[in-house]
């Protein structure tokens, strides 16, 4: 029978090494090797999910951050006395400061504690929030910066958030619990138009909405810092940050190793298109849907604020229940159809999505004569988009090796938000605005050069559909080679696996290592 030890420590001898009948000694003149990693990290599953939920809540305020204006874009517009390209532009900018802002986040996620950045981020985001609401209409471009610093600390919960998630659990829990995760995007879009419609009505005043949001985010704060952990890169893996603790890369190697995962390509090119529709459609949408009622008769138009915002309670409320069915419906179908098909979950996000562009096309061209109609098919498109929030990132979590995650997600939300929403409101604005300068001054043709405009997205629908097709053809290479050891790392070496110990994050079970 075999000994199994350890090389004693400066302290003294710690050769002692749990054997399978219970600790043992070494024997006669073992030579035992240096150990090449120190013991798993653990964590108790409860303390996980209380940071699960503590992640989601924080969630929830990102995105509301991300459509409380939308939700009062109306009384915005006539407080600022801006135009339609103009108030895109609000979106645009604020888009556009994120991406900027997200390949730092996530290069600082990949190699510096997470949880501080995390806090530094909330910080940023609400301070900027609160700051806004007491801009005066003369320096509307005070507030058009203010939005870009809002979404300059979006970017590192966006970025560094899901990795955090990843590596706290894995396989079937990931799934359910990146599920729950994204759920909170399109309830956080919903409730962000409802606050900020509600609030108005209660107050009278749009820019308190934006004032009740900071005490929110206080919260998150202090919950953030006191209840979740920073885990180690890839701890809940067996391939874990311990497991490879000697790779180190540059961002610029990350970079080529991401160029070169044509899975990640593709499936960031899918979510690309997917940001392109859902930029413009959260913002425009209320305003679409509000039109479209004063066509109908049933609405009068609205010439100085506060504006009624009975559209954008109603599109919130369609966003959350819609969001909520559609990440439940999209986990499940992949958690389960994994089973029987490897590829189950680019097949679900394209199918998903080639489904959902008639349903949005059929739902602009309907409002001119039926609303109830559009309202379906919108419905629909909203709940069918839905679908692909928690598969996406399940995609990304499983083909990229933990020490690249943070850049990964940094990169895609740069991409996806350069080439979709950080262009895609101001596009349809720039676009109505065009139209409504070629036509008669009436409420149907402003209404019909803003539906006209939105055409667009379900074009763009269907290309993202493509995209997550050809995700299908690369994934299971590039799964392979994710969980190989050393894989990302131009000049590391496969790590031999026999000298690992396997380890378990939530059970908190350790493995011993074999003998040499």
């Amino acid at each position: 029978m075999s000994a199994k030890c350890r090389e004693p420590g400066p302290e003294g001898p710690q050769g002692w090494s749990p054997g399978p009948g219970g600790p043992s000694r070494t024997s006669g003149s073992c030579q035992c090797p240096p150990p090449t990693m120190p013991a798993p990290w653990s964590l108790p599953r409860w303390r996980a999910y209380v940071a699960a939920a503590v992640l989601c809540y924080a969630n929830l305020l990102n995105y509301m951050n991300w459509f409380i204006i939308a939700g009062v874009l109306l009384d915005v517009q006539k407080f600022y006395q801006i135009s339609d390209s103009s108030a895109g532009l609000l979106q645009t900018v604020f888009i556009g400061c994120l991406l900027l802002s997200a390949p730092v986040f996530g290069y600082l996620g990949d190699r510096h504690s997470r949880k501080a950045t995390l806090s530094f981020g909330i910080l940023l985001w609400s301070g900027a929030g609160l700051s806004s609401s007491f801009i005066s209409p003369q320096y509307s471009w005070l507030f058009f910066l203010s939005r870009g610093v809002v979404g300059t600390g979006t970017a590192s919960y966006s970025t560094i958030a899901p990795t955090i998630l990843g590596d706290l659990f894995v396989r079937d829990q990931r799934t359910r619990v990146l599920a729950i995760f994204y759920i909170f995007i399109p309830v956080g879009s919903g409730l962000g138009y409802v606050l900020g419609s509600a609030v108005k009505e209660l107050t009278g005043n749009w820019r308190w909405a934006l004032r009740i949001m900071p005490c929110l985010e206080a919260v998150a704060l202090v919950l953030l810092i006191m209840l979740v952990p920073d885990p180690p890169r890839g701890a809940a893996e067996e391939q874990g940050e311990l497991a490879v603790g000697a790779l180190k890369s540059s961002w610029c190697e990350d970079v080529r190793y991401l160029g070169r995962n044509r899975s990640f390509v593709w499936s960031t090119l899918g979510v690309t298109a997917m940001a392109f529709v859902t930029g413009a459609l959260g913002f425009w949408a209320p305003k679409f849907l509000f039109e479209a009622r004063v066509v109908h008769g049933l609405q009068l138009p609205c010439f100085h604020q506060p504006c009624n915002s009975d559209d954008s309670l109603i599109f919130g409320a369609l966003t959350v229940v819609t969001g909520i069915i559609g990440v439940i419906l999209g986990a499940e179908a992949s958690r389960r159809y994994k089973k029987v098909n490897s590829r189950a979950e680019p097949l679900i996000c394209a199918s998903s999505l080639l489904a959902a562009a008639p349903c949005l096309y059929l739902a602009l061209i309907l409002a001119p004569t039926t609303l109830l109609a559009s309202y379906v098919f919108l419905a629909l498109g909203e709940l069918l988009l839905s679908c692909n929030w928690a598969v996406i990132a399940d995609i990304l979590l499983s083909v990229v090796v933990p020490r690249c995650r943070g850049t990964a997600e940094a990169l895609q939300i740069t991409v996806g938000h350069i080439l979709g929403d950080a262009g895609s409101p101001y596009l349809t604005g720039l676009i109505s605005s065009v139209l409504r300068a070629r036509r008669p001054d009436s409420y149907l043709q402003r209404f019909l050069s803003l539906q006209q405009s939105f055409l667009c997205c379900a074009f763009a629908i269907v290309l993202g559909g493509g995209c997550f097709l050809l995700v299908a053809l690369h994934l299971e290479k590039d799964q392979a080679q994710a969980q190989q050891p050393g894989t990302g790392t131009p000049d590391s070496k496969d790590v031999d696996s026999k000298d690992m110990e396997s380890q378990s994050l939530l059970s908190g079970t350790r493995a011993s290592t074999k003998d040499p």
